[in-house]
């Protein structure tokens, strides 16, 4: 039995390690083709759509609304957003408070050194609602916040966590574009790392309290159970009968 679960995980390092890879694969074919101008045609042409939103009627509010979701998608909020559920889970499930922070924290510092190779700069086709200073592809805030609730949903492990989860990486996301910082291309780079991220980390998820013994330990502790009657049968029948 312990060799059949070393080889799973062997195997589920493997699929983990694949999806990054295959992830970040994706990743770069995207910052090619955008370099080389193969995505200027969609990518001007949802943000001239962003545009012409942002001066409509419903323009101000919405664009109130995308830089609150900015805001509390940033780095800065995001941290926040992370103590606050790693002290939520530190007395109840630590293993898992701290997987939490390391698939958030790891995934930050992946999306910083990408952006240091891709080294892409801002898009300036509409004007800047948010104060930026870094690089551009794959966007912090995409990959950051698919990262970070994407691993929430997964520790919750309910389907009404991934439908909260996806609406606020995609509000996020689209916030990014509204507010004129990033191509849409940035973004959904940034959803394909993240997902790429969290494929990997998910290997060393820890199991809940209650749920988490592997066959080998339930194995052994049946076998503790019964351990002294099959151990010596002799003194069992002697003490049924002892009497």
């Amino acid at each position: 039995m312990g060799a059949r679960s070393i080889s799973d995980r062997r195997k589920a390092v493997a699929k983990g390690a694949g999806a990054l890879a295959l992830a970040l694969f994706c990743v770069s074919m995207m910052a090619l083709a955008q370099r080389n101008g193969l995505l200027d045609g969609l990518n001007i042409r949802l943000m001239e759509i962003a545009g012409r939103a942002r001066e409509s009627d419903m323009g101000t509010p919405v664009t109130w609304i995308m830089q609150l979701a900015s805001t509390i998608g940033g780095t800065a909020g995001r941290l926040a957003l992370l103590g606050a559920c790693f002290v939520g889970l530190w007395r109840g499930a630590r293993p898992r408070a701290f997987w939490l922070l390391w698939t958030v924290i790891g995934g930050t510092l992946l999306n910083l050194a990408l952006k240091q190779v891709f080294a892409a700069p801002r898009p300036d086709l509409l004007p800047h609602l948010d104060l930026v200073h870094s690089y551009s592809f794959p966007s912090g805030h995409a990959a950051g916040n698919m990262i970070f609730f994407g691993a929430l949903a997964i520790l919750a492990g309910r389907g009404s966590a991934y439908a909260g989860a996806a609406l606020a990486i995609a509000l996020i996301g689209i916030s990014r574009v509204w507010l004129g910082v990033h191509w849409p291309s940035d973004v959904l780079a940034g959803w394909i790392e993240g997902l790429g991220w969290l494929a990997l980390c998910r290997v060393w998820l820890p199991a809940r309290r209650g749920k988490g013994e592997g066959a080998d330990q339930a194995a052994m502790r049946r076998h503790a159970v019964g351990g002294d009657e099959a151990m010596d049968p002799e003194a069992v029948e002697h003490s049924r009968g002892g009497d």
